[in-house]
Order: structure tokens, then sequence, then C-alpha cells
């Protein structure tokens, strides 16, 4: 053998010696590294045969129905539980489209989010007589635009390689503007519907609740730092700080309110439909802009819930004004708290709530609308599963939070649940009745924007690799950028941000940034201190005397729940 070929042979031997050992440490890196690419590409493929299939017999209309291979223009039907005075002549706005174009950006498909901007840029209008609710168009509609401006124009990653005007920030401006007739109320309060024509309608009715008017900062305040329009932003920060004011003593707020007079309607309240996204939306709309009166906002708000709504790792509902239980019931909205708690550090809470929901959901083999608690059955009406997002969106969050394989098993669970129970030849079907698993020919926006988007990435996050993001309640992701901040929060400041000047503080723990960790994980690679979890409540008493449980609060050390001996003295009774 010459000796040029004797060194070509050893070079090749190199070669195959330096990829099995990259092979290797890759496997010792992340064991779990070919099932997550198994389980993202089956994520994927949902997620196309999904797309596809609102592409193909649905779109420009707003959502599909896959049992029929039709549409419906459901825009103006969303919130309107009673389908009350829709108008005529609404023919979609392309709704699904929209939804899905953060979740195109993220599963990397340049193409076809070009094409999607492209079309929408060139055919969307608002200017149509449509009455539509304004949460779910801001959320939707505006969020969606919004987070696909933003992606679309990053430098990381500009996917509409060079062709891009900010056609979509144009297309929002425009939403942004007709929906702010909506907040024209004596308090600041804004109606729960407008007509995006003709603004409010006469007559319209003042009823709203706590999610409607409170959860509106994050889009409309990215709104205002893209266009340099304060009025978005000033806006829906003047609603929450109204509602906020209408808190009880307790710390708690209502379901359901009169927007004129400012007066509560329906005073029970929980964590779930008609108020989740308000706490959602406290903690990340600090996160985004770093308002500290947003923080101080929900640190009172979540610890009036861990003491007035927490039994144990359930959360019933109470009487805003006297902290007293009403209703005992799980609602699948309920499922998005696991993941709110990893944002503050609250991971072994997250993790005893999230048990329980997937318990139910494999119990079911989806998790139904409503579950009554104090007498283990569904509710006898709200048996559904409209394919949503919150468990799949918890499972992420606690798997970036802890790295724990069990969740990724979870992940599996839902994808294959999915596929078996709700996949169908036109698409993804929600579910009417879960005992018998009847379905119902709906395919929401949500389950594009939120449900895939989620279970992709609990297998493949290398979306995240190059910022952090606060994901809005439908799914959207907004990055943490410093020139939108007051003062960032410390822990979402990544390492190489010298712009920002640091202050010395508590770090409030935060699962999602890589630059810490989790205030209970033990043996964690930082060695960080002073950790400030929101989940603590003082007690109550400072001699630890009472009258009654209620008195005692929550141990600040252990999370374990004081209860009142007979003998008039606070102790740790009872786990919860």
């Amino acid at each position: 053998m010459s000796p040029r070929s004797r060194g070509t042979w050893v070079l090749l031997f190199l070669v195959i010696i330096a990829t099995l050992y990259v092979e290797t440490s890759s496997s010792k890196v992340d064991p779990f590294a070919a099932k997550k690419k198994r389980m993202s590409e089956k994520v994927r493929q949902m997620f196309y045969h999904a797309y596809g299939n609102y592409m193909t017999y649905a779109f420009p209309h707003d959502e599909l129905k896959p049992l029929t291979k039709t549409f419906t223009d459901s825009l103006i039907e969303l919130g309107n539980l009673r389908l009350e005075r829709l108008p005529q002549g609404y023919n979609g706005s392309a709704l699904t489209l929209i939804e899905s174009l953060s979740s195109l950006a993220i599963l990397g498909n340049d193409t076809e989010f070009e094409r999607a901007v492209n079309w929408l840029s060139e055919n969307l209008t608002f200017d149509v007589d449509a009455r539509i609710n304004l949460f779910e168009c801001n959320i939707r509609v505006l969020g969606g635009l919004v987070s696909a401006h933003i992606l679309a124009t990053d430098s990381t990653n500009r996917l509409t390689r060079g062709t891009y005007q900010n056609q979509l920030l144009v297309l929002a401006e425009e939403l942004g503007q007709r929906l702010l007739p909506a907040f024209d109320t004596p308090t600041g309060l804004p109606y729960a519907w407008i007509n995006l024509k003709y603004g409010v309608m006469e007559n319209e009715i003042t009823e709203t609740s706590t999610s409607g008017c409170g959860s509106l900062i994050l889009e409309m305040g990215a709104l205002s730092h893209l266009t340099g329009d304060p009025r978005f932003e000033s806006a829906a920060l003047r609603a929450l700080r109204k509602l906020w004011s209408m808190r009880s003593s307790l710390n708690l707020l209502g379901t359901t309110l009169d927007v004129e007079t400012g007066e509560w309607i329906e005073y029970s309240s929980g964590i779930g439909a008609g108020v989740d996204s308000f706490y959602e939306y406290l903690l990340k709309a600090h996160i985004l802009f770093g308002r500290e009166e947003l923080w101080k906002m929900f640190q009172s708000a979540y610890q009036a819930v861990q003491k007035y709504f927490r039994h144990g790792p359930w959360y019933h509902e109470a009487d805003m004004r006297t902290g007293r239980a009403t209703y005992w019931q799980l609602t699948s909205l309920q499922a998005f708290w696991p993941g709110l708690q990893v944002l503050i550090g609250d991971v072994a809470a997250a993790n005893s709530s999230h048990r329980e929901f997937f318990y139910v959901w494999q119990k079911f083999g989806v998790l139904p609308e409503r579950y009554l608690l104090d007498h283990h059955m569904l509710h006898p009406t709200e048996k559904y599963y409209p394919l949503r997002p919150e468990l799949a969106e918890s499972t992420f969050y606690l798997y970036q939070a802890t790295k724990d394989p069990w969740y990724l098993e979870v992940g599996e669970s839902i994808v294959d649940s999915l596929n078996f129970h709700t996949r169908v030849e036109g698409g993804f079907a929600s579910i009417r009745d879960v005992t018998t698993m009847e379905l119902e020919d709906h395919q929401h926006s949500f389950f594009l924007a939120e449900t895939c988007k989620y279970l992709y990435l609990l297998f493949d996050d290398s979306f995240l690799v190059n910022g952090n993001y606060v994901f809005t309640t439908e799914g959207h992701p907004l990055p943490i950028l410093s020139s939108w901040h007051e003062r960032l929060p410390e822990a979402y400041i990544p390492s190489n941000w010298t712009v920002v000047q640091r202050e010395k503080h508590p770090r409030r723990a935060s699962a999602m940034s890589l630059q810490i960790c989790p205030a209970i994980i033990p043996n964690c690679r930082h060695n960080y201190q002073l950790l400030e979890s929101a989940c603590h409540i003082p007690d109550a008493r400072a001699d630890h005397r009472c009258l009654v449980d209620e008195d005692c609060g929550v141990d600040s050390t252990s999370c374990r729940r004081r209860l009142c001996s007979s003998a008039g003295y606070c102790g740790i009774w009872q786990l919860i």
C-alpha cells in the first residue's frame, strides 16, 4: 500500500472515530435526542395535516370543519355563546392562517410563511361589518399579526428574505385603531364587543369578563412599542389598573362586571374561564415591559389565589368578598396554571397540579371541559374537549424547568391521544362528549397556534436558543427586548447584554431563562442565592395564635398549610 493510500485510510479512520465520538458525546448530553426527533416529526405531521386541510377546504374563511371538509366564518361567533346579533355579509378573515404564522416560523417553513404574508398583505382588510369579541380578536388576530411581524423582521431568521415591508404591522395598526373605540367608557374598561367597521353598536351589552378587559396589555403594548403610538398600551394599561382597583380586600376579583358602572356582576372567581389570562398577563407583561407595578399586582393576586383557591393540588372557586368556596370543579382552562407557576419558580406546586390534570386526561383520554371535584363526575352538559392546548403548554414549561423525561412521556401520551381520538381525514375534530368520543365538526384555530406549537417545542426547543420569549395566551411569541423595558427583570438578562445596567436585588426564579435555575431544583449547575418565589404566603399572625384556620395562612418556608389547633395555635398539620 502506498504512503498516499495509507494516509487516506488513516484519515478516513480518524473521521469515522471522530463521528462516533461526536454521536456518543451528543447522546450523553441528551439521551432522549432520538425520541425527541421522532416525536417532533410526529407533531410536525399533525400540524401540516391540520394546516393543509384548512388551506384546501376552508381558506380564506376563518376555521375548518374537518368532518364535512367545509368552513365556518367563526370570528364573529367567538365568545358569542348564544350567537346573538350576528352581522350579515362577513366572509372570513383567514383567522386560522393568521394564527398559523408563528407556528410556521417555529417549524422553519420560510416558504409558506412568506406566501402567507404576501397573501394577507394583498387581500386582508378589517373594513368589514363584523361585530367581534374584543378579547378574542386581540389575542388571535392582533397577537398573531404582531408576533409574525416581529419574527419576519428578526435579523437572525429573516423569514421573508428581503421582500418584507412591514405589511403585517400595517394591518396590526389598522386593527388596533379599530379596537380603540371599545375603551371609550366612563371607567376605561372596554366593551366586550365592537364592530370593526362601525365601532361600538347602539345598545351594546355592557357586561364583560375579567379576562376580557384584563388580558390586552401584551398585544396592545407590543403594538405601541412597534408603532410609536402610545394609545394602544395606554388604553390597555388604564383598563388593567381600573380592574385591579376593583379587587376585594382579599385581593380577589370576580368573573364578570359592567364596563359602564364598574360594578361586579359575578362575585365567584377562580383561575379558570373568565379570569385565567388576567393572572397570566400581569406576570408576562411585567416580564415583557419591566413594569414593577405589574409584578406587585401579580404577587398580591398570586398569594390570594394560593390562600383562597388552592385545596391540595386542586383549585376550586371562591367568593371574592369572603374567600369562601363556591364551586368545586376542574376546568380544562385551569391547566395553564402550572405553566405560569414555572415562570416564577414555583415548580413544586406546578408539578403537583400538573400531575392531577394529567391523571384526569388519562382517565378520559383527553381533558374534559368541566369535572366536578366534589362529586367525582363530569359536568352533565360540558363534556366536550375542543382540542385545547393548556395541558400541553404546562408540560412544555415543566420540561424546560426540570428536564425530567417524565414530561416527554406526558407529551407523547397527549400526541398519541390526539391522533387516535381526534384525527380524521379532513383534519382534527373536536370531541363533543368525552364519554363516547363522539366528534364535533370544528377545528379551532388555536389547535395550530398553541396545541401543536407547544407539543413541538416540548420535543424541539431550538427556536428558543437565540433568545427569550414571552408567549401570549394564544401562544404567539414576543421577544424580551431591553428597549421595551422600564427596567428589565434581572432574571431575564442574557449574560451578553452589557447595555443593561444590572441592579443588585433578589433574583426571581425563572425556569424559562437559561441564566438561572428554578428555586427548588437541587444540584443546579448555577450557584445563585436569594431566589425569591411568589408562592410563599407569610404567616397571618406573627405570634402564631389563631381563632380559625384562615388566620394561619401557609408556612413561608415549607408551603404547608397551617391549621388552627384546639389550643388556638397555628401549626403545620396538612400538606397542600
